[in-house]
């Protein structure tokens, strides 16, 4: 005698238990597998995805994380006000969300972006929060710490045990910065920077002990925005006080320093035959401008994955520590 075949479940009233019966799992399995957990298999995940797809099985998020107590979210906070002269798509900071992005996106979890305003306005519902940018004198850790959620930083590691710091040897920094302009024969040098930020004190810092410690001159040290309209301002200024011999710049960032020799050469003074200017951070327009920009690299990328790694580690009760990424010279034209 012939036995009928088990009806199908209910597609109305399928459950996790159905698709792991099926696909031969665990009900965790199943439930890491639609959650994108990298701790399942690729192939595993695909088949248990087909399988709750034929049942018109949905897990219910919502449901799951109210069961955890986490959203899976984190929250991506830019210091930096958007400006026409300030663009989102350099590298600081579009490729350190990109490696943020990439390594919470392997870890299942969501990203959100905001600004500083509007996270202040209307805090997003986070597991914990990324802070890109210190702030001038820190007041954006101040902002953050005040939430109460966990959080990480992008900045200068100053060795405050209150904050998890991701962020380049900006001393470091400065310190190469001075080397290579000391080796292209410069002996009166200017700084062109906002020292109010703690990555940029760190770089003058660097820069300024060096140079006095090989028995040279610092002229000037000028604050300004990390724009090429700022670096243009801020050395035309400079120029028109007569401030004497002038034959090495460093400039905080690479667009501060794309406006510090148009507005040396606009003066008449040659670079880098006059003058030497190097900058920082080794942005893609560095390479394209004329001439090519000498310039301090960071590892975005590394910088981003590390954030990403810290808050999580951090938001799931462990402890992190922060950590300084090296950096290095790009040599170019100027």
């Amino acid at each position: 005698m012939s036995r009928s075949p088990a009806p199908s479940p209910d597609i109305s009233r399928i459950t996790m238990e159905d698709i792991a019966r099926e696909a031969g799992v665990s009900k965790i399995t199943v439930s890491r597998a639609l959650s994108g957990h990298p701790l399942v298999k690729e192939a595993t995940r695909e088949r248990i995805r087909k399988l709750a797809e034929m049942h018109g099985y949905r897990i219910n998020v919502a449901a799951r994380n109210l069961r955890q107590q986490r959203t899976r979210t984190i929250a991506v906070v830019i210091e930096m006000p958007p400006s026409h002269d300030r663009s989102m798509s350099e590298p600081y900071p579009l490729s350190l969300l990109g490696g943020i992005m990439q390594e919470l996106a392997s870890k299942a979890f969501n990203m959100v972006l905001t600004t500083l305003p509007l996270f202040v306005a209307s805090p997003p519902a986070a597991d914990g929060v990324i802070l890109l940018g210190q702030g001038v004198h820190e007041d954006a850790v101040e902002i953050v710490q005040r939430t109460g959620l966990p959080y990480v930083i992008w900045g200068s590691v100053d060795g405050n045990d209150d904050h998890i710091t991701v962020g380049s040897d900006n001393v470091l920094g400065g310190q190469i910065a001075a080397d290579h302009l000391l080796s292209q024969g410069g002996t009166h040098f200017v700084f062109v920077g906002d020292p109010t930020h703690l990555e940029i004190a760190d770089r003058f810092l660097g820069f300024r002990t060096r140079i006095e410690a090989r028995g040279c001159t610092l002229v000037a040290q000028v604050a300004s925005p990390f724009t090429k309209e700022g670096g243009y301002s801020a050395m035309c200024r400079l120029l028109a006080d007569h401030i004497g011999p002038l034959d090495a710049v460093f400039a905080a960032s690479d667009a501060i320093a794309m406006g510090v020799i148009e507005a040396l050469n606009q003066a008449g003074r040659n670079v880098p035959r006059d003058v030497s200017v190097i900058g920082f951070d080794d942005a893609p327009g560095a390479a394209l401008f004329a001439p090519a920009i000498t310039s301090i690299r960071q590892d975005w990328d590394r910088g981003g994955t590390l954030l990403a790694q810290k808050i999580l580690e951090l938001s799931s009760g462990g402890k992190p520590v922060s950590e300084t990424m090296p950096v290095k010279l790009q040599p170019r034209s100027t």
